[in-house]
């Protein structure tokens, strides 16, 4: 009779904690909960719940890992906050270091680190041009944008970050066309976008970025599915999402981002529909955020694991946290007799 040993050269291990990482269709015996497991991967990105914040957000920054994430700054239902949260992979803490100014609708080095990242931009009661440096315990005013301004195209880190367009004023909104690069002590022009606008996803790092969706003229819409790719120098039109979409929320690098969420275009449905960025074309995933909301807020990690924290629909707020992981990533597996 042929058994696992004889296939595999080896017996079934048995175990007390289940294996990390994991190998594709791999096979152990968890003897703490009596069942045998298999290693194998997800065919489809699929959400799951984190824990919550300590308070309601909207439009707040973000960075880091799905495991080791700040969210910082954003909007309550009373108004901006300049609160910083961490979050460990299970629970979130409020830190002692504050934003020294409250504002929402900010940008984010958003592949900056849980201890190392820039704030800049955004909208106290009308828009901002003030910077900070966040170094794992304080924020640090820096060099202002050139141009104040908020809800733009952000990535990067906290020595290398980039903020395009933008809202310059309201009654009706203005977008700004301008980009500025961060170098670590001070911003600098560059190239314009092919579509300026704001209210968009972002990935990426300064050199090689992705902003989609978003709108050219603040709420009114229309609000746009296409996408553009910077290079460090200059931007490019690339192919546009599936669904036109604005304050959707993005992840990832320039060759494998994540949107989800966002509002779509007349009459303004409030989405939890994600899409899935291969470096060429944008893929509909089957799965969705399991609370339907826009954040306006990038999200942090990467394609395969990233997390998004709070958000908004209509006048409700919220605290939730939801982990994405990606399709191709390792799961464990029960085996049943069933």
């Amino acid at each position: 009779m042929t058994t696992y040993k004889g296939i595999n050269g080896f017996a079934v291990q048995s175990v007390a904690t289940d294996p990390s990482p994991l190998d594709e269709g791999q096979v152990w015996y968890n003897n703490a909960t009596y069942a045998f497991k298999l290693a194998s991967v997800t065919t489809a990105g699929t959400f799951a719940s984190g824990g919550n914040l300590p308070a309601e957000r909207f439009t707040s920054g973000a960075a880091g890992t799905q495991t080791a994430t700040i969210a910082f700054g954003g909007q309550d239902p009373v108004g901006n906050v300049n609160t910083t949260f961490t979050y460990n992979g299970s629970a979130w803490t409020t830190s002692p270091g504050t934003m020294n100014t409250a504002r929402s609708y900010l940008g984010t080095a958003n592949s900056g680190t849980q201890t190392a990242t820039l704030g800049f931009g955004g909208a106290t009661t009308v828009p901002t041009a003030a910077s900070e440096s966040w170094n794992g315990s304080a924020w640090t005013n820096t060099p202002s944008l050139s141009t104040a301004r908020d809800s733009g195209a952000s990535f990067g880190t906290q020595t290398a970050a980039l903020f395009a367009s933008g809202i310059i004023s309201y009654g009706p909104a203005v977008t700004s066309p301008a980009t500025e690069s961060w170098n670590g002590s001070s911003w600098t022009s560059g190239n314009v976008m092919n579509t300026v606008r704001a209210q968009g996803g972002a990935a990426g790092i300064q050199t090689a970025g992705l902003y989609f969706g978003g709108t050219p003229n603040g709420p009114s819409g229309p609000y746009l599915a296409s996408t553009e790719s910077y290079n460090g120098t200059s931007w490019t039109s690339v192919n546009s999402l599936n669904t036109a979409r604005d304050y959707a929320s993005g992840s990832g690098t320039q060759t494998l981002a994540l949107a989800a969420g966002g509002i779509g275009s007349n009459p303004y449905p409030t989405l939890n529909s994600t899409e899935l960025w291969n470096g060429t074309s944008w893929t509909s995933n089957p799965t969705g955020l399991g609370t339907t909301r826009y954040m306006g807020n990038n999200g942090a990690g990467s394609q395969a694991a990233s997390i998004f924290v709070g958000g908004r629909n209509g006048g409700t707020y919220y605290a939730n946290t939801e982990e994405f992981t990606g399709p191709g990533s390792p799961v464990t597996q029960t085996i049943t007799t069933s």
